[in-house]
């Protein structure tokens, strides 16, 4: 309230927006998604208060089938949908149904229990009905897709499928192999990439590709069944095949002298109330079946919480009672397979910041000084040194209305990136972009006098990426390419020890060569007196462990329970351990520790 001039009496009324209305504004009319992943974080998902996550009307609710209604069967997981299903389709009249309504939906529910059947088949019987599409592994959702082909029945098709094995434990393998192969048997082709032992051993014939990776590749090595590839002097694949190379087990397992993290009462999704130890300082798995709660346990309870109190986060951590022992933890760092970025201009070079040092290099260039050029004269995401008619990009997007859009080289820089006085700046024979198109095993030579751009480059040539390109653009990478590349740029920091690192299947498309070399960098990272804990179905890792967790028995609501705890050979001694009986069969097989 205020008086005017005349000394007459206003009321005055400011109206403030609003934090929650300014947020909700704010991300319904953003196109950007980048703006939208920021928002979310101050968001949380949680059941309707009306129909209680149902999704349906209270009328729809009511129609009930054998005493189920439909909210209740998509609840249901797809083996229980199948014994559901199966249990209802009695004749006569003592079943569930009588005798006509039977007759109306025999059809019908044969048709939701052979599909149920071929879902089972494929490893995703611990899956419900409701589960959001968007929290699929790419593994589970290719999974999906080939279930849905075997229920076509189309014959004459070639099938191609990229590392179906993906998240599926070894125990699941010979139902996924069978499926295959009765697409093979009713008269269609499938072709598989893969770099699952037994799945090359199913195989009807292998082409092998190498001999290394990137230019050091691309022609055939061998070709055949699995003993042609074995008999193979010059492919890499055949010698491990053959058991002429391996990766050996550790000559000792570390011992816990540091302490433990203690989780007590983990009860998000599925997991039963449990109290899991993980002692500090050592290498660690996590195994269990598909859909276990190996997730849940390790990102959704014990990453969140520890990234609450190390790193400051405000993500919700997984339902639990308490984690003791953070206190022996400095810092956490989860390693994912999401992408370094969405756009060309992220790449292995400005993700790792090896970028900025190779920039400055060239800034101190005789003449480049001569020029007066700076290091932000080399970067294409500024204005001064980059080709303007991309924009820095060395593309153009063409839209082609209704069809996928086209990328074509900009006509200007040809794809350079770069005008053509930046281009005129070189070292040692080559301009900035000529760089970029090096590979990472090349760039180490190049530089090999600079130990701040060598350090980095060396860490991505030993987690086996020394084929890609420097300034490769991000969308071209696959999952497992993009973490290791994260892993590559915390190994190449200062290390602090007292981290604990988690990663979710590093070895998602990995060959034999690649694991090895990835165990070596894990192993150095304990050896620095941190800890590495991984989620993990290779039995390779999984038997170079000092401490395995397994969870299980089963998937889903049959899963969350700790089954075996202790070094890979009490674990293989486990009699209840999915896990432990085909760790077994590894350990003996493999050679005597290195």
């Amino acid at each position: 309230t205020y008086r005017n001039r005349r000394g007459r009496q206003r009321n005055y009324r400011t109206r403030f927006e609003g934090a929650v209305p300014n947020l909700t504004r704010r991300y319904e009319n953003t196109e950007s998604e980048a703006v939208r992943t920021d928002l979310e974080r101050f968001m949380s998902t949680r059941p309707c208060t009306a129909c209680h996550g149902g999704r349906l009307r209270p009328e729809v609710a009511g129609v009930t089938v054998a005493g189920q209604s439909i909210i209740e069967v998509c609840r249901l997981t797809i083996s229980e949908l199948e014994a559901w299903t199966n249990s209802v389709r009695v004749e006569g009249q003592d079943g569930p149904l009588k005798a006509r309504d039977l007759l109306i939906a025999s059809d019908i529910f044969s048709e939701v229990a052979e599909r149920a059947h071929f879902l089972v088949d494929v490893g995703l019987d611990y899956l419900s009905l409701e589960r959001r599409a968007t929290t699929l592994s790419g593994g589970e959702s290719q999974r999906i897709r080939l279930a849905t082909q075997i229920g076509s029945r189309l014959m004459g098709v070639l099938y191609v499928l990229d590392e179906p094995s993906i998240g599926l434990h070894p125990r699941d393998n010979a139902r996924l192999l069978k499926t295959l192969h009765d697409l093979r048997d009713v008269g269609n082709s499938v072709l598989v990439v893969e770099h699952d032992e037994e799945t090359m051993r199913s195989a009807d014939w292998i082409i092998d590709l190498g001999p290394g990776a990137g230019e050091h590749g691309g022609r055939v090595v061998a070709e055949g069944d699995a003993a042609a590839i074995e008999a193979s002097a010059e492919s890499i694949t055949g010698a491990f095949l053959s058991g002429r190379r391996s990766v050996p087990i550790p000559k000792a397992r570390r011992s816990a002298e540091r302490g433990v993290l203690l989780v007590n009462g983990a009860r998000e999704n599925n997991l039963k109330n449990i109290d899991v130890a993980f002692p500090i300082g050592r290498f660690i798995a996590v195994t269990g079946v598909s859909g276990s709660g190996k997730s849940s346990l390790v990102l959704e309870v014990l990453y969140r919480r520890l990234a609450q109190r190390l790193n400051g986060s405000r993500e919700r951590s997984g339902a639990h009672d308490s984690i003791e022992g953070m206190e022996h933890l400095d810092k956490v760092i989860d390693i994912d397979q999401s992408a370094i970025g969405r756009t060309p201009r992220s790449n292995p070079a400005t993700y790792t910041n090896v970028f900025t040092h190779i920039r400055d290099l060239f800034a101190t260039m005789p003449e480049a000084r001569l020029r007066g050029y700076k290091a932000g004269r080399f970067s294409f995401n500024v204005k001064g040194g980059r080709c303007e008619s991309c924009a820095g990009d060395g593309i153009l997007r063409i839209e082609m209305q209704f069809l996928p859009d086209v990328y074509v080289p900009c006509e200007v820089c040809e794809g350079a990136r770069y005008n053509r006085e930046t281009l005129q700046i070189r070292y040692r024979g080559l301009t900035i972009s000529e760089v970029l198109d090096l590979t990472i095993s090349d760039a180490v030579e190049l530089f090999s006098a600079f130990p701040s751009i060598r350090r980095r480059l060396a860490t991505l040539d030993a987690v086996g990426l020394g084929y890609l390109r420097l300034g490769q653009p991000a969308p071209t990478l696959s999952g497992g390419e993009a973490q290791r590349i994260k892993l590559a740029r915390e190994l190449s920091r200062v290390a602090t020890g007292d981290t604990l690192y988690i990663l979710d299947e590093p070895t998602t498309g990995l060959h034999f060569a690649d694991v090895e070399k990835l165990l070596q960098v894990l192993q150095e990272l304990v050896d620095a007196g941190n800890t590495v804990l991984i989620i993990e179905h290779n039995l390779d890792v999984i038997k170079c462990a000092d401490w395995i967790v397994d969870l299980g028995p089963e998937g889903g609501a049959r899963g969350g329970y700790v089954i075996a705890t202790g070094t890979p050979e009490e674990v293989a001694a486990n009699p209840d351990s999915h896990t432990g009986r085909w760790l077994g069969r590894v350990l003996e097989a493999s050679p005597e520790p290195a």
